[in-house]
């Protein structure tokens, strides 16, 4: 089997995670600045045989979608274009970054690491991928 990859789009900051190649278990991989999304995704690919992305949704409570839904939708282009045998779904990432701040508290992290906002996006994303992987 391949891998499953996650991502937890932000206009700054991605967090990313995967999972083993029985699919089974999700963990976190990288937070990178999205700048670098694009150039982590190439290299990574070229080293790992991967099935699908999965893409947070940014639904609001009222159900609307993010701003950064434009955004997203551009990447799922270029993704898309530049590897076009892997499926790309969505799971709604409602929460996910308050579920996250509260299991990287309750893990006895130091302050310092507590505040470090690309173990947030890591962590998010490894939900997001739990939530995927929980569905199927």
């Amino acid at each position: 089997m391949s891998k499953i990859l996650a991502i937890d789009y932000g206009e700054k900051r991605s967090g990313l995670a995967e999972t083993d190649d029985m699919q089974i278990v999700a963990s976190g991989l990288a937070g990178i600045m999205t700048s670098n999304l694009i150039p982590f995704l190439e290299k990574y690919m070229s080293e790992n045989s991967v099935e699908k992305i999965i893409i947070g949704l940014p639904v609001r409570l009222n159900g609307e979608l993010s701003d950064v839904e434009i955004s997203i939708q551009k990447l799922i282009k270029k993704i898309n274009s530049l590897f076009p045998n892997i499926l790309v779904e969505r799971v709604d990432e409602r929460f996910t970054s308050k579920i996250a701040s509260h299991f990287i508290s309750l893990s006895g992290k130091s302050k310092k690491n507590r505040e470090n906002k690309h173990l947030l996006d890591e962590v998010s994303a490894t939900l997001i991928l739990q939530t995927y992987l929980e569905k199927k």
